[in-house]
């Protein structure tokens, strides 16, 4: 049986550099593990693949979704389990690679049954965020589901609705979903699946390259990205892709209510609390599957993983 691959990581971490040099190595095909690249028209602020990167190795899952379109873990987990095996049966191996740990963690351990979103639920919940804050919502959740309350914080307004708009549409917590429903795994492919996680040594290296990361997307037009969505009369700011990290200070930025200078600040303190989650994740990963750790400094140090993990796979 052919593997499955996933490179998984924190933000800035060279997840795709590792994934290039390891699909010049081996005949497979790319599967964006991403909740951002799926959205038409952000190239910039989720640093998407260039076109002639993805003409020389076929990637999936990007690009698929207007701004505007929901798309889901769930419907994540039936796209990519259905690539994965049309994948294979072209006698490819399946690389998976991205930061969005959700998506990952549905695909490879499955998902609660969650209810189908409530769009008149949400919308009543965002009016409530308007006319009350958010703080208002967050000391609700609290009270009626202090689990889910003690692990989304006020600033992660797109989880605080989800478990609201759960609770006001079920009766039941987010937490008592999780905890409740334990789903079965029976994917052929998920037995021959290996993980790959890489990281920088340092915390301070990270931090680093988040924030040279950051400027280089502004650098590269980022405000004028945003922009055409600014202008756009169908997209508002509560829309799931609008909050993308990054995405959300320069929207707030071109509405005039922060300045340039402080649009950075929290867009780069996002992307660190983005960061820290995803090692969250990580560290707490189930042993169901291998998970290969490599710490990645320097071009050399891709390279290095490359060569060893080639080695593991098919040794």
């Amino acid at each position: 049986m052919l593997p499955t691959i996933c490179i998984l990581g924190p933000t800035s971490s060279g997840k795709t550099e590792l994934a290039l040099l390891l699909a010049d190595k081996i005949d497979c095909e790319i599967i964006s593990v991403d909740s951002a690249l799926v959205y038409r028209g952000m190239d910039i602020g989720t640093a998407k693949p260039s076109l002639a990167i993805r003409t020389h190795r076929l990637h999936h899952l990007i690009d698929i979704c207007d701004v505007t379109e929901p798309y889901s873990a769930a419907k994540f987990e039936a796209d990519a389990n259905q690539l994965i095996q049309a994948i294979h049966q072209r006698g490819k191996i399946p690389l998976l690679v991205g930061g969005t740990m959700l998506y990952f963690r549905a695909l490879l351990f499955g998902l609660s049954s969650m209810p189908e979103a409530n769009q008149t639920i949400r919308a009543e919940i965002t009016e409530q965020a308007k006319q009350n804050g958010w703080q208002t919502l967050h000391d609700y959740l609290a009270k009626v589901d202090p689990l889910s309350a003690e692990r989304i914080k006020v600033s992660d307004t797109q989880r605080l609705q989800r478990a609201l708009e759960v609770y006001l549409t079920t009766g039941k917590t987010l937490s008592s979903h999780w905890q409740s429903d334990k789903p079965q795994l029976n994917h052929s492919w998920q037995q021959q699946c290996f993980c790959i996680e890489i990281a920088p040594s340092t915390r301070t290296l990270l931090h680093a390259r988040i924030g040279l990361r950051f400027q280089a997307m502004l650098d590269k037009g980022l405000i004028a990205e945003v922009e055409q969505f600014y202008q756009r009369p169908d997209v508002e700011a509560d829309l799931p892709a609008m909050r993308s990290v990054g995405y959300r200070q320069v929207w707030s930025y071109l509405a005039g209510e922060i300045a340039y200078e402080e649009m950075i600040n929290k867009a780069v303190a996002a992307t660190r609390q983005l960061a820290k989650r995803q090692l969250t994740w990580l560290r707490h990963w189930p042993e169901r599957y291998p998970v290969y750790h490599y710490l990645c400094d320097e071009p050399a140090d891709y390279q290095r993983a490359t060569d060893k993990i080639t080695t593991i796979l098919f040794r």
